[in-house]
């Protein structure tokens, strides 16, 4: 990987979208849109340069954010992993929302996730981003490991080797539902109602006990793509001090 002035490397990298503002969500039972449907508004683009668009509601289908991966190189490079990140932070919370994704790409949704301020050093490196991820994977002829936890940038596998049995319950080429519920140092996720993880990382809670959200589109190299993942029916509802609800279990 060739080294990059500082300045060589903001030109390299495209600006992020962020308008600093934070998405309208009528709360119901705690729960609150993170996406209004017709905007990025509450979200900003770290690392890469893959592109996120709003996909418009069409007949009975909800609005989505559609990510799609880059053909464009910067100094021969092709991009590395994007991600599209909640303005806000969030500490102990329960997510919700559905996904689909080309069963070529592998993505992922991190969480309680934050940006390395180390800038100078390439395009790569510069704001990465790390803290845990929820696996997003088409399961393939054999099974794979959707919903399961990596630690992107930060240690890789969170979810160990044992426990990460391959299988069927994301539906390629389908809209996913998947829940998270992240409380202390313990994590679970379900997939399509099927609880897949139930994680406690004492050593990753005390360096990431706080974080951005973040919708993740893989690098592809140099494959000529090109891929999408698409979310939609993001919602969120914090517990404790800052929620002020109790966790579900």
């Amino acid at each position: 990987m060739t080294a990059l002035s500082q300045d060589a490397a903001a030109a390299a990298e495209p600006k992020q979208q962020e308008t600093g503002k934070k998405p309208r969500g009528q709360k119901r039972g705690g729960w609150v849109s993170m996406f209004n449907g017709r905007t990025l508004a509450g979200w900003t683009q770290k690392n890469g340069w893959a592109t996120y668009k709003v996909q418009p509601a069409e007949g009975d289908q909800p609005p989505a954010i559609v990510g799609t991966t880059a053909k464009t190189k910067f100094y021969g490079k092709p991009s590395p992993n994007s991600f599209l990140c909640s303005v806000r932070r969030y500490g102990d919370f329960e997510l919700e929302f559905e996904v689909k994704v080309s069963n070529e790409l592998n993505s992922g949704v991190q969480i309680r996730s934050k940006s390395k301020a180390e800038p100078g050093k390439s395009i790569y490196d510069t704001g990465r981003v790390n803290g845990p991820q929820v696996e997003i994977e088409a399961s393939g002829a054999n099974g794979a490991e959707a919903g399961y936890i990596y630690g992107e940038a930060c240690g890789g596998w969170m979810t160990p080797e044992d426990k990460r049995t391959p299988h069927k319950h994301f539906k390629d080429g389908e809209w996913n539902k998947y829940r998270i519920l992240a409380k202390g140092s313990n994590i679970k996720v379900w997939v399509n109602d099927q609880m897949v993880s139930d994680l406690t990382d004492e050593e990753k809670f005390e360096s990431h006990p706080r974080g951005f959200i973040g919708l993740q589109v893989h690098g592809i190299g140099n494959n000529p793509g090109p891929f999408t993942a698409a979310w939609r029916n993001l919602r969120i509802r914090e517990f404790g001090k800052r929620g002020g609800g109790k966790a579900a279990k």
